[in-house]
């Protein structure tokens, strides 16, 4: 596999929000800030007798994140009816990507996949009359698992 000519970059980056089957982008909204990018995995230490020089360690349950995303511009509000809905329907779920962009704004270098995403906070901005966009203050994601996917490993 070749290397790429672009470092990884953490300033450039597109959040793809798929609801349902059908596969179609819940709303069409960039964001400027996005946090939560997380798993951990608790580990089992198991001490075996007569053995004081070392322990076995086991791998245990793994636990991820929420996704935050901050101060976005939308010019529907897709991402308010989904929360609603969600309320409505605590089986509703959606999917993202939060896709990792280079330099130039356009070459993928690399994909976060989040399933089941469930929106836990949706947040207004300040209101102001200059402003004459529909805004998101922040918006929480909690996600039930989580994929890396480099590019060309789709």
């Amino acid at each position: 596999m070749a290397l790429s000519v672009y470092p990884f970059t953490a300033f450039n980056f597109s959040v793809e929000i798929n609801r349902g089957t059908d596969g179609k982008p819940l709303v069409n909204a960039e964001f400027s800030e996005c946090d939560g990018l997380e798993m951990s995995m608790e580990v089992k230490t198991i001490r075996e007798g007569g053995a004081n020089d070392r322990q076995i360690r086991l791998n245990g349950p793994v636990s991820y994140s929420q996704l935050t995303l901050k101060r976005g511009m939308t010019g529907n509000f897709d991402l308010w009816s989904w929360f609603y809905d969600s309320i409505g329907d605590p089986r509703l779920r959606a999917d993202a990507e939060v896709v990792l962009l280079a330099v130039d704004g356009a070459t993928e270098q690399a994909r976060f996949r989040l399933e089941r995403c469930v929106p836990i906070k949706l947040k207004a901005p300040a209101l102001n009359a200059k402003d004459g966009q529909v805004a998101i203050e922040e918006l929480q994601i909690a996600y039930e698992t989580m994929q890396f996917v480099s590019p060309g490993r789709e």
